[in-house]
């Protein structure tokens, strides 16, 4: 019995055996034909480009960070600075001082891909180090403290003067609790979920990975919300009413050209966000958002596809509605082309260390 679970915790069967670490294509790839019949009836396959006229590629894929934060009102999301790819780390920290942004910072690439590049700064070192070995236009940002983090998907149907909360996702950082006798690796090693993030945790801490945490005292490993890092995603779409609709749509409606995505932010009680104070939106994502609920473990992968279509048929509503009145598609060309780019991209993104 104890070789069956010695088995059982290693990555290979923790992926086997939980659908939330499955690949993208596995978890897609059944409901692909329902898709390819959405994009039938919108008369193009690309149609989601169209969903957020006021966002490159509808917020599909590609999408730059800070032209969607130059979109929201400047107290809605962290203090920002952004940076081409290649900039002198001596220039990069001179204005980071002379924008007043002070340490902790985070680090991330403009365009995003799950978590990947996205890096906590603690001085002018590190900054230094991530100008060097990010090769892709990047920001700094202020490191928002708020203590709770969630994801609000958003979407305002053709018709609706107000728009619609379809999920909330909150979301439990990566932590591990001391005895005063296991290093942090072992500590790592207690957690299925922390197991997978390991090899990415030896990039980042490498020999510190032997400290040993004194009893009770905490250790949050990456301070921010990201299922690629480690972090558990829990549904709690309950908790949407009347008080926060309220908030989400009066900042959503003052952002141009936006109509579907999910919203992740930080802040510091439910209470003070659903009276639209002391909130940061750390990104806003758009029609390439994912319904990320869905990846609470007490969900099975037959919930998961059901919200991934119910999502996928309201994105297709918002984007014809714009398609409508004007706003095209991608057309084949270009979406093909989109696509590659992705791939380019992600080749590059991935040769940044954690």
């Amino acid at each position: 019995m104890k070789a069956v679970r010695n088995w059982l915790h290693q990555p290979f069967f923790i992926r086997l055996l939980h659908w939330e670490y499955w690949s993208f294509n596995t978890v897609y790839g059944p409901i692909l034909p329902i898709y390819l019949l959405i994009g039938a009836r919108a008369r193009s396959f690309f149609f989601f480009s169209a969903a957020n006229p006021g966002i490159r590629n509808g917020g599909f894929l590609m999408e730059s960070k800070k032209e969607i934060y130059d979109l929201m009102p400047a107290c809605a999301y962290p203090q920002t600075a952004f940076f081409t790819a290649g900039s002198l780390p001596d220039q990069v920290i001179r204005s980071v001082r002379e924008k007043g942004l002070t340490y902790p910072l985070i680090a991330k690439p403009d365009v995003g891909a799950r978590g990947r590049g996205v890096r906590k700064i603690g001085n002018d070192a590190e900054l230094s180090l991530y100008c060097r070995e990010c090769p892709l236009d990047f920001l700094v940002q202020e490191f928002i403290s708020h203590p709770l983090e969630a994801g609000i998907f958003y979407c305002r149907l053709p018709g609706e003067e107000k728009g619609r909360i379809t999920g909330i996702v909150t979301k439990e950082f990566m932590t591990v609790t001391g005895d005063g006798q296991s290093t942090l690796r072992e500590l790592v090693l207690r957690e299925d979920r922390y197991i997978l993030q390991l090899p990415d945790l030896e990039k980042l801490y490498g020999d510190r990975l032997n400290d040993i945490l004194p009893a009770g005292g905490k250790k949050e490993l990456v301070p921010f919300g990201n299922h690629a890092r480690g972090s558990k995603f829990m549904d709690d779409s309950h908790l949407a009413d009347d008080a926060l609709l309220n908030v989400v749509d009066q900042l959503c409606q003052q952002i141009p050209g936006f109509r579907y995505g999910r919203l992740d932010i930080r802040f510091v009680s439910w209470e003070l966000l659903k009276q639209g104070k002391q909130y940061s939106v750390i990104e806003l994502n758009g029609s390439g958002s994912e319904p990320t609920h869905i990846y609470d473990p007490r969900h099975s992968i037959f919930f998961a596809w059901k919200e991934i279509i119910r999502h996928w048929w309201l994105l297709s509503r918002v984007a014809r509605d714009e398609h409508r009145k004007g706003i095209p598609y991608l057309t084949v060309k270009e979406g093909l082309q989109l696509f590659r780019d992705d791939a380019a991209f992600n080749k590059k993104i991935n040769t940044i260390r954690v």
